[in-house]
C-alpha cells in the first residue's frame, strides 16, 4: 500500500514559513484538486494519482518523492 505523506509535509512548511496551511492552500498554491489531496490523506481510499500530481506536490513543499511517498509493506 502506498502511504502519502502529505499531512507531515504539511506540518513541517507550517514551522518552517510560521503560518497556518490549510489542504486548500495547498490545492491552490501546488495546483491540485482538493478533493484528491483529501483522498490522499485517507490511506483507506486507496487512492491512485499521477506522476503529474506528485510532481507538482514535490515542488510545492520543496521535496523528493521519498519525502511524499511511502510504501507500506503489508
Amino acid at each position: 500500500m502506498i502511504i502519502y505523506k502529505i499531512k507531515e509535509l504539511i506540518a513541517r512548511k507550517e514551522i518552517a514559513e510560521k503560518r497556518k496551511i490549510m489542504l486548500i492552500d495547498v490545492a491552490k498554491e501546488a495546483g491540485v484538486n482538493r478533493s484528491a489531496l483529501s483522498k490522499m490523506i485517507n490511506p483507506e481510499f486507496g487512492y491512485v494519482t499521477t506522476t503529474a500530481v506528485l510532481e507538482k506536490l514535490c515542488v510545492y513543499f520543496d521535496c523528493e518523492i521519498s519525502d511524499l511517498v511511502l510504501l507500506h509493506k503489508k
